[in-house]
């Protein structure tokens, strides 16, 4: 679970369901919510609460810990494209807008684009890809942004899928995952319903043409979804600061090999996620000397 607009701050706030733990973000206002005064400054984010579990049980119990005023103040909630959530969200905030979040639309693409490959690739030589196939050696320039491929690489990677993909789906799949991309980047420009609109008919009518299973499914995906991405769309909001503190709390599972005490888990995670926020009350100390 992601980002939610609380109607008691001037700035976005963040929830995060990942893994083992909900780790909350509030931005930190003349200590509210439990925090000690002395170590909170105004527009800070800290994590606040963790919480075991990813299921909509989980989320739906840490709403209604929180006040009746909490929960009405909420405006928005930032999610996956993951059910549970969105059932949680519902039954516990049933005033509050949800939206998914870019980053999990795009990485779904991928996967179309990725799976795309590998069965063409298996339908024709009958194996799998190898390092001297075009596409396979072309496989990580397939899931980069088309902005973001030199002149050369585009040529090399649409060449190599053209000698090497007779029916022409892998190219098919990359161009409805740039389209999807399209789609995504007019949150940027503010959102305009007709510029939505045309992308979202450009990117269904796509789909439909190619008549590849991969996509249709994406497209379904999209379309079972759309009432949530549409919100993200007109209002910008992501959950990109809580997937960085997601990748955080990886990073100490990862480095300890595993915790036996979870309340070292607990405090070793709250230690790394509040790393800049004790740098900043060192330089700027609130109790005076």
């Amino acid at each position: 679970m992601g980002e939610y607009s609380h109607g008691l701050f001037d700035d976005h706030s963040a929830v995060e369901c990942g893994l083992e733990l909900l780790v909350e973000h509030l931005t930190a206002v003349d200590g509210a919510f439990g925090q000690d005064p002395d170590r909170c400054h105004i527009g800070q984010r800290l994590p606040q609460s963790k919480v075991d579990g990813r299921t909509s049980a989980a989320v739906q119990a840490w709403l209604a810990a929180r006040t009746p005023a909490f929960r009405a103040g909420i405006e928005v909630v930032v999610i996956d494209p993951h059910a549970g959530y969105a059932a949680a969200v519902r039954a516990a905030l049933p005033d509050a807008l949800i939206a998914v979040d870019h980053f999990h639309l795009i990485m779904l693409a991928n996967k179309a684009v990725t799976a795309v490959r590998q069965r063409v690739t298996r339908d024709l030589l009958d194996r799998r890809g190898r390092k001297t196939d075009p596409t396979w050696a072309n496989r990580r320039l397939l899931l980069r942004g088309k902005e973001r491929l030199s002149e050369r690489a585009l040529a090399r990677m649409w060449n190599g899928c053209v000698d090497s993909d007779p029916t022409g789906q892998i190219l098919s799949a990359w161009i409805a995952k740039e389209e999807l991309r399209a789609l995504c980047a007019t949150a940027a420009h503010g959102g305009h319903p007709g510029e939505i609109r045309a992308r979202l008919w450009a990117f269904y009518r796509w789909c439909a043409d190619t008549q590849i299973p991969e996509l249709t499914t994406l497209a379904e995906t999209i379309d079972t979804w759309w009432p949530a991405i549409e919100v993200f769309l007109t209002t910008g909001l992501t959950n990109a600061r809580t997937e960085g503190t997601n990748r955080l709390i990886k990073q100490v599972k990862r480095a300890a090999c595993g915790f036996r005490n979870r309340d070292n888990y607990r405090r070793r995670v709250r230690l790394h996620c509040t790393r800049q926020t004790r740098r900043l009350s060192a330089r700027n100390p609130t109790v005076p000397a």
